[in-house]
């Protein structure tokens, strides 16, 4: 365009602000402070935060006691995991759905004295008895989602209602009495037998949990299903308005939970070799702690299921740290359950972030 155009018509001229004035109002409007994309970044990436925990924790407690770098510490460590994290996938889905599930340990308890004692003295074949664990599983979370989406039942209250419900079966069912490893067929605990890699001994429980991580991953990311369950848990109402099925959704979830947590159970037999009905009971408060500290948020829709394996990787650096470092179990407790209301706090202020 000549410079006689230009003058011509000097609206054209006016018509295209310079580069500089936009500059300017993009940065006048974006008065965010580091801190603010800061949040922005860990609301982006649940994952971020409990990575960094996770390396701050190895560093500082190697540091304090050299010891927790030997092979046969880390074997432990990651044995001692291989419980929580699977459980965490469980909590994690209900988590994820604006829920909460305080029956995991009791499930996984019973549905391990199912398969210990069906195999050791009802003669069943193996196979059939762990088939009988996972439909345990299945029924106890059928039982959890029956209550919450039919009777329209806070989660809190029905889970820790059956949390008494099957706690008291188990004890009926075993009367009270462990099943030792040597009298279990060697199936039910072959997820205890380990092989070792540059020293460190793995058990098959915690390959059979990083299956399950991988395919729930899967699941939740690529998938119709883990869509909606990520909507249910944002807003419920509109994902009913935009013509999902919460009702159904909701109840795959418990239903789904169940299959993990009896998969758990077998996980628990291997490891412990034996099945005993005290085992596990309070494992809830380490599952909730992995999966809010792992980035998934207490008021649903938001969070990543790798996120709940590092959470179970912190808690079981944290509880193994401390011991090395000499501190009472209750002090390992108490370290826990600060965790919880740090992540949850963290949890809040990220949830306030300004999109």
């Amino acid at each position: 365009m000549s410079q006689h155009d230009t003058e011509a018509n000097p609206a054209r001229k006016e018509a295209s602000p310079p580069t500089a004035q936009l500059d300017l109002a993009t940065e006048f409007l974006d008065r965010r402070t580091p801190l603010d994309r800061a949040r922005q970044m860990l609301h982006r990436y649940p994952a971020l935060s409990p990575g960094i925990v996770i390396v701050l924790a190895v560093i500082i407690f190697g540091l304090l006691n050299p010891r927790f770098f030997y092979a046969s510490n880390l074997s432990l460590v990651t044995q001692q995991v291989a419980v929580v994290g699977t459980l965490a996938i469980a909590q994690t889905l209900v988590i994820l759905t604006a829920g909460i599930d305080l029956s995991v340990g009791a499930i996984m308890v019973l549905a391990s004295m199912v398969m210990a004692q069906t195999a050791s003295q009802n003669g069943l074949p193996a196979p059939v008895s762990l088939l009988l664990g996972l439909v345990v599983g299945l029924a106890a979370g059928a039982l959890n989602g029956v209550l919450v989406t039919r009777l329209k039942l806070p989660p809190f209250i029905v889970t820790l209602g059956t949390l008494s419900i099957f706690l008291a079966l188990t004890l009926l069912y075993s009367n009270s009495a462990s099943v030792v490893g040597q009298d279990i067929p060697a199936l039910i605990t072959a997820t205890g037998n380990t092989f070792t890699i540059a020293g460190v001994n793995f058990t098959y429980g915690v390959v059979m949990m990083l299956v399950l991580y991988i395919v729930m991953a899967f699941v939740l990311n690529t998938t119709a299903w883990g869509r909606h369950v990520y909507s249910v848990g944002d807003d419920r109402e509109a994902a009913r308005l935009a013509g999902i099925s919460v009702t159904r959704v909701l109840m795959s979830v418990y239903v789904v939970a169940g299959a993990i947590i009896a998969m758990g159970a077998w996980i628990q037999i291997g490891r412990a070799d034996a099945a005993s009905p005290n085992a596990g009971t309070d494992i809830n408060l380490d599952t909730i702690t992995a999966v809010v500290i792992g980035g998934t948020s207490l008021f649903g829709g938001r969070g990543n299921i790798w996120g709940s394996l590092l959470g179970a990787l912190i808690v079981g650096v944290f509880r193994n740290g401390l011991a090395l470092a000499g501190l009472d179990v209750l002090y390992q407790t108490l370290a826990v359950g600060v965790l919880i209301i740090v992540a949850v706090s963290i949890d809040q202020w990220i949830r306030k972030v300004r999109k």
